[in-house]
Parts: C-alpha cells; sequence; structure tokens
C-alpha cells in the first residue's frame, strides 16, 4: 500500500513546479517518492516517480518548448496530475489508479520526434529509478519486476554507474574503533 499523504503532496508539489518550470524541485519530490517505493515496493509508488522523474527530465529540455505539440502536453499533464490529486483527496482509489495510467498514455498521443522522445525520456526514467530502488537493497529481480524491465537492462544501468560494485560491508579498521572507543570513556 502506497502513502497517499507523501504523493499527494509530491502530485500537487509537482503541479505547483510544472507551472513555475522549476526543474530542480520536480527531480527532489520524485526522489521522495523512492524511499517510499523501496520499502512498500508498490507500483503506484514505483509509478508516481518514473512520472515525476520524467516530467523533471522533460522540462529542462528546453528545446522540447519548441515542438508544436509541447503546449497541449503540457496542459494535458497539469490537468491529469490535478486529477489524481482529487482523485487521492477522496478516496478513490480506482479513479486514482485509472488516472495514472492515463498520465502514461498521454504520451502515446504527441505527434513525431516529440513523442519519440518523451518515450524515450519515459523508458529511461524507469531504468534510473529501477537502479535507484535496487541501490536501496531491494533485489535486482524484485525490482525489475515491479518496473517491467528486464534484468539485463537494469543489471547494464547499475553497472554502468558503479550501483553494483559497492562494497556495503566496509568498516573502520578495528585500530580506529579501538581508538575512538578509548577516547569517549576516557575522562
Amino acid at each position: 500500500m502506497y502513502e497517499k499523504e507523501n504523493i499527494l503532496m509530491i502530485l500537487e508539489g509537482t503541479k505547483e513546479a510544472i507551472n513555475e518550470k522549476d526543474v530542480m524541485k520536480i527531480r527532489e519530490l520524485s526522489n521522495r517518492t523512492l524511499h517510499s517505493a523501496s520499502l512498500y515496493q508498490d507500483k503506484t509508488s514505483i509509478a508516481v516517480a518514473v512520472i515525476v522523474y520524467s516530467l523533471s527530465k522533460i522540462i529542462e529540455r528546453t528545446d522540447y518548448r519548441e515542438y508544436s505539440s509541447w503546449k497541449g502536453f503540457i496542459k494535458e499533464i497539469t490537468r491529469h496530475i490535478g486529477h489524481l490529486i482529487s482523485f487521492l483527496k477522496q478516496n478513490k482509489d480506482k479513479k486514482f489508479e485509472e488516472d495514472l495510467e492515463r498520465v502514461r498514455i498521454i504520451v502515446s498521443k504527441i505527434s513525431g520526434n516529440f513523442r519519440r522522445d518523451v518515450q524515450e525520456v519515459f523508458e529511461k526514467a524507469r531504468i534510473n529509478k529501477a537502479s535507484r530502488i535496487y541501490e536501496h537493497g531491494i533485489s535486482m529481480e524484485q525490482t525489475a519486476k515491479i518496473l517491467g524491465i528486464s534484468l539485463f537492462e537494469l543489471a547494464e544501468y547499475a553497472g554502468k554507474t558503479g550501483i553494483a560494485d559497492v562494497n556495503l560491508n566496509l568498516t573502520m579498521p578495528v585500530r580506529e574503533r579501538i581508538k575512538i572507543a578509548e577516547e569517549m570513556f576516557s575522562t
């Protein structure tokens, strides 16, 4: 089960940040959903994280604003985020889930090169968020399954970022630990 209050706050912040064209705020909001997604391993938190992160990547690309579908895309996305907020506030979970899927479908309605570019952003965002969830300690197989990507895609991305190389068993050398303990207990 996802944290409704957290997702509501993220969606409200995202809608505001889109209107302000504040890419950093949108990306930061996306990162907040990772904790919930890692903890609950639910598709809703992950879908919100992917959508919000994708929007940050799309909005930061000023050249996308040259596409004829840009204004309509932003208007439609903002409208649906408003619906999502409303459905959450009214505890209409089924409607929320349906509209969350519609946000992803909006991409297929865009025309030409803009659609291709936006689809690519969404796909890369899914892999990026998968790698971040994997980094939080969820198995690679479970993470790939939750996000609907292949193990190969996740492993390839994690290998490029060095996530898999992090040694979580590294500790401070014994001599340093003893020295710190002696300092703590000496008067």
